[in-house]
């Protein structure tokens, strides 16, 4: 048996066996595995938990919050301003105005049916029973004046009453000196009470100024004409029984009469209570009537979509009657405003431009904002200031060329001279431009382009571009063309290049050139190509 090695003696211990070592680098190695594998799946598991988007931020407040941009409005057509000849200018038929502001008056035309003023309609009724017995007004539209008797009736209750009447003036007659106290007083207070009634059936003047003459009751009574004016219904007929309620007679006064007038609800807006109104009327050739909107209907038909005015108008000679087809003119004051032609103004549909007059030839597009449409003209609510020159006619044409030199990005206002350009070259380049053949035919041609300065010299080392585009003709079944052509410099100033073009007729020409990126010089004119070579 072997002896134990003993530490203390100063003897190392003995080395492990070799299997010991193997077993050992074995575990070593599968516990960095082991730790390499759990690095690697809470890895992924931070991978696929996080949120496929960042996490939006804390809210902030209002205050803190960045403004945020509103929506842009639907644009039209991009627009440039637009150079054209004074030769061009009065080819197309360009005339200009210069924007004013002065006072305007609206006006308004309406048609209408004239009907009878309801303030000026009296209506004839008896405030007791009775039969009628003679009618003198005997038919309807029959013209009456005031006072005029209409029928005679004959009324029981009437008579009574008169009688009464009659007996309580004797008795007042009899006993105005008795000694008796009251008695006096007593019979005059019944004499006032039945002439009271009589006075409360509306019994006329004239009829108890008779009584009172005669001392005798009257069997029939005539019944006047309250009103005078024309009888537009009539109900009286001899031997017919009536009572308080029965109308008998519709007296209209045709003085002053009604029109209503249909206004359409784009209009309401701009009628008001006290506007003045003129009335003609094809029966009367050069004849108008004065008046003024008495009312507003607040409704409007659902089927017409028009709602009623009211206006009243004198009536001298009874000329105008009832049921008229009549028209209508309101002069509607508006005060101080600008207002420009409406030929000035090139509606796109989304947006309206007029064109300003610079001067020179130079046209250039400004957005308008429009109120209503005086007449043949519209009010401007911004966009042109008084004083300015704008474009009143020829303005589509305008308009497709400013399009154009938009599209093309050819003619503006002329750039800051570039670094190394002298000033008189910025300032008084001229561009001519030539074909061969001449004039241009379809296929192929030889375009040159000289450029000069202000003192007549050259200008070299520009880009020179020349550009042809030719509208579309939708009636013809053409669409638009263009083609562009890059001119090489030959040296003097001269600029030369082959070009194709594809077709006859008018074609608008641009000529830009260019140095060191900056337009020093623009030209634009038409040229009108033949049909091709002979």
């Amino acid at each position: 048996m072997n002896p134990t090695p003993n530490p203390a003696a100063g003897v190392p211990p003995a080395p492990p066996p070799p299997r010991h070592r193997a077993a050992l680098v074995v575990a070593l190695t599968g516990n960095a595995v082991l730790a390499g594998l759990l690095l690697l799946a809470i890895w992924a598991w931070r991978t696929h938990a996080a949120p496929p988007f960042p996490r939006p931020p804390a809210a902030l407040p209002a205050a803190a919050r960045p403004p945020q941009a509103a929506p842009a409005p639907a644009a039209g057509p991009a627009l440039a301003p637009v150079e054209l000849s004074p030769q061009r200018l009065q080819s197309i038929g360009v005339t200009t105005a210069v924007v004013e502001r002065r006072p305007l008056t609206d006006d308004l035309r309406l048609v209408g049916n004239v009907a009878v003023d309801e303030r000026r309609e009296a209506y004839v009724q008896t405030r007791f029973a009775g039969w009628i017995r003679d009618v003198f007004v005997n038919s309807t539209y029959q013209r009456v004046r005031q006072g005029q008797p209409l029928f005679s009736i004959y009324s029981p209750d009437l008579v009574t009453t008169e009688r009464e009447y009659l007996l309580a003036r004797q008795n007042a007659e009899l006993l105005a000196s008795s000694p008796v106290p009251g008695v006096a007083a007593g019979a005059r207070s019944l004499l006032a009470a039945t002439l009271e009634r009589l006075r409360q059936w509306s019994l006329p003047a004239r009829e108890i100024s008779r009584l009172e003459k005669t001392g005798q009751a009257q069997q029939y009574l005539e019944v006047d004409s309250p009103a005078t004016g024309f009888v537009t219904e009539r109900k009286a007929l001899p031997n017919l029984y009536v009572q308080p309620s029965t109308r008998l007679y519709t007296i209209a006064d045709f003085s002053r009469v009604w029109v209503y007038a249909q206004v359409f609800q784009d209009d309401i807006g701009r009628l008001a209570v006290g506007d003045r109104a003129t009335l003609t009327v094809d029966a009367y050739p050069g004849r108008s009537f004065r008046g003024r909107v008495d009312f507003l209907y607040p409704e409007v038909d659902a089927s017409t979509r028009t709602a009623r005015a009211r206006i009243v108008f004198a009536n001298p000679g009874l000329l105008l009657q009832p049921g008229m087809f009549v028209n209508v003119d309101l002069k509607l004051p508006m005060g101080e405003q600008i207002a420009i032609p409406a030929g000035a103004v090139l509606q796109s549909g989304t947006s309206q431009v007029a064109f300003l007059a610079r001067g020179d030839g130079v046209l250039t597009p400004r957005p308008v904002t429009l109120g209503p449409a005086v007449g043949d003209q519209y009010v401007v609510l911004r966009g042109l200031r008084p004083g300015e020159r704008i474009v009143t006619s020829a303005n589509f044409l305008i308009d497709s060329e400013s399009q154009l030199q938009a599209a093309l990005g050819g003619f503006g206002p002329p750039a800051a001279p570039p670094a190394g350009a002298t000033a008189a070259a910025a300032a008084g380049d001229r561009v001519e431009l030539s074909t061969q053949p001449s004039p241009p035919r379809t296929g192929a041609n030889r375009f040159q382009v000289r450029l000069r300065d202000a003192r007549g010299a050259g200008v070299a080392g520009a880009e020179v571009e020349v550009r042809l585009y030719q509208p579309a003709m939708p009636a013809m079944g053409m669409a638009a063309m263009q083609a562009t052509y890059a001119l090489t410099d030959r040296g003097g100033g001269v600029y030369a290049a082959q070009g194709q073009i594809p077709g006859a007729g008018t074609w608008r020409v641009t000529v830009v050139a260019r140095r060191n990126g900056a337009v020093i010089a623009s030209r634009q004119l038409q040229l009108s190509v033949g049909g091709g070579a002979r």
